[in-house]
């Protein structure tokens, strides 16, 4: 339920409200406005009737949300979240996110190489897979450890958030330790261990949506995660199976809008992923981006024909930074900044 407090009620009132509420077993979320303070409750409405706090002083009115994803829904908060990732780096607002990298990380000398010229065009977070969910279990699978170190070196040399996945409930520990920002991939967005687990850490969560997952279905992996104290999730649209086969997945371009009705969590975009091609990489990217994206994820090799993963849909840096540049009039005319 949401409690709204008069514009008159005191810090006292308020505290007595989220006291009563904490009695009765609910998590309690504030919200300070300029007028008005709201009180996300969570838990069961059973417990306590809405009537009786509704007759405490300080109350104004009592809303019951009607979405399975309380902390997630745009009914507990109207205002988009802005979540800083470290180094100044905000996702949400006006800012776009630019998470760009090697899909896998394959040696320092790479992924300094590539990491220097993504942000000389204008990206602002790196991103590189250390731990690797492969379909085959004989491919390439990550350098793992020493992955997340190479990772963690270019960020402090460069003054850039780094972004990359993790895969094990038994790993969250040690790549909290190197990342700013942890990844549930698409294959693990309902792995509901991992996401309670990631939910107790203080990092920002990006969340991929799984590879056949309905909008709520995402948003309720959401929901685990906040529901553990964690309220800093990034959704990111990567595409969706369908019959289609002439590109890797099928971008749901109407995730974006139909994500910013429902929910205040930015979200970003990987055309990437969602295409498997290069050659598609650019127009998905500039689609994302008028159709209200917060960022995008975009994956960039100095030498895409000699990767270990993924070469076939990774930009060449000089690609990158043509596409940056032909990004930034289309952020403009739908009110984001990029370079």
């Amino acid at each position: 339920m949401i409690i709204i407090m008069k514009d008159s009620a005191s810090a006292l009132q308020i505290e007595a409200v989220e006291k009563r509420l904490a009695d009765f077993g609910f998590n309690t979320h504030p919200i300070v406005g300029e007028k008005k303070t709201v009180i996300g409750a969570i838990g069961d409405k059973r417990l306590l009737s809405m009537n009786e706090v509704l007759l405490m002083p300080g109350v104004e009115n009592v809303v019951p949300i009607m979405k399975p994803y309380k902390l997630a829904s745009k009914e507990l908060q109207k205002e988009q979240s802005i979540i800083d990732v470290g180094y100044g780096v905000t996702v949400g607002g006006n800012q776009l996110a630019v998470f760009a990298g090697p899909c896998a990380i394959e040696s320092q000398e790479q992924f300094t190489s590539v990491s220097r010229s993504v942000k000389a065009s204008g990206a602002n977070i790196l991103r590189g897979g250390a731990f690797k969910p492969r379909s085959s279990p004989y491919s390439f699978q990550g350098l793992e450890g020493d992955g997340l170190k190479i990772m963690y070196n270019s960020g402090k040399e460069l003054g850039m958030p780094i972004c990359t996945e993790v895969l094990d409930t038994r790993d969250v520990e040690l790549v909290a330790s190197y990342a700013d920002i942890m990844q549930i991939g698409a294959r693990n967005m309902q792995n509901f261990k991992l996401l309670r687990e990631v939910g107790k850490c203080n990092k920002p969560i990006l969340l991929k949506r799984g590879l056949a997952s309905t909008m709520e279905e995402w948003l309720m992996a959401a929901e685990y995660i906040m529901s553990e104290g964690n309220e800093n999730v990034i959704l990111c649209e990567r595409g969706i199976r369908t019959y289609e086969t002439s590109t890797r997945n099928t971008f749901d371009i109407s995730a974006i809008p139909v994500s910013k009705e429902l929910s205040h969590l930015p979200i970003i975009a990987d055309p990437s992923h969602a295409t498997g091609s290069y050659k598609y990489v650019a127009p998905v990217a500039k689609a994302a981006i008028a159709a209200g994206a917060d960022g995008l994820m975009i994956e960039v090799h100095n030498c895409p024909e000699k990767a270990a993963s993924d070469g076939e849909q990774s930009l060449k840096p000089h690609k990158f930074d043509t596409l940056m540049k032909e990004l930034d009039p289309i952020a403009k005319a739908v009110g984001k900044k990029l370079l």
